[in-house]
């Protein structure tokens, strides 16, 4: 009754129906460093991963505080303040970007073939404000920063997260987010990327098992927050550094 959906996709194009746009054939992307232009794009993606994980009532964050996160005045050199790296996808080709841009970064171009059409839903939500091409969507993010550890002489990058919207899952786009944070802590001295990696979420551990990870089991994730941070608060002139 059903015949494989690549048997239908014939044509590089999008059509626009009830404000969806719908990609078949092939998938332009471009992955670049995030501006203060993506600020609102960057706030609802992080609001997004928040309701995938159930905790929306943690997220606390907001466009004028993600500001001051990420867009400082006076930021630390690339890649050692939080950086994120945005995924923008679009139906035709980008154009070839200079050797780098302002952001001290060049966008990494990609092309993949759809074995399924893909629907953009959310139009004007996602559209990019990075240049003049229109028909641009943000597809999702990498968020990392550079951390530090007793057991190396050089920085390493802690990867925060990785997140798809919804429509962009399940296209082979995570192994270039992924491998992009990877190449540029490989290109540019850092030594590690880690991160929590989920046990309960078996596509996810394997992916990153597949990306070259190693899990080490004998460690345990550990937090302390909220009202026991907080308990400390009265006591920091009491402590001198002691246990």
């Amino acid at each position: 009754m059903a015949s494989s959906l690549s048997e239908t996709i014939t044509t590089d194009d999008a059509s626009s129906e009830n404000n969806n746009v719908t990609i078949t054939g092939k998938i332009y992307t471009r992955l670049r460093l995030a501006t203060k232009s993506d600020l609102s794009h960057i706030y609802q993606l992080f609001y997004q991963i928040h309701a995938y994980h159930n905790n929306t009532h943690l997220y606390k964050a907001t466009e004028s505080s993600l500001a001051n996160l990420l867009f400082k005045e006076n930021p630390l050199p690339l890649f050692y303040g939080p950086s994120v790296l945005l995924l923008e996808v679009s139906p035709t080709p980008f154009n070839e970007p200079k050797n780098t841009t302002d952001e001290g970064f060049k966008p990494v171009l990609t092309t993949f073939d759809l074995k399924f059409p893909v629907v953009e839903g959310q139009v004007e939500e996602f559209r990019s404000k990075y240049d003049d091409k229109s028909d641009v969507y943000i597809a999702g993010y990498a968020f990392f920063y550079a951390n530090y550890s007793c057991f190396y002489d050089e920085p390493g990058f802690y990867f925060e997260s990785l997140y798809f919207r919804e429509s962009y899952r399940k296209l082979g786009m995570g192994s270039l987010l992924f491998g992009t944070v990877a190449s540029i802590a490989a290109n540019n001295g850092f030594v590690s990327v880690e991160g929590i990696v989920a046990v309960w979420n078996k596509k996810s551990y394997d992916f990153y098992i597949n990306m070259g990870v190693e899990i080490f089991d004998e460690f345990r994730y550990g937090k302390l927050h909220g009202e026991n941070l907080q308990k400390y608060a009265d006591n920091k002139d009491k402590n001198d550094g002691g246990n």
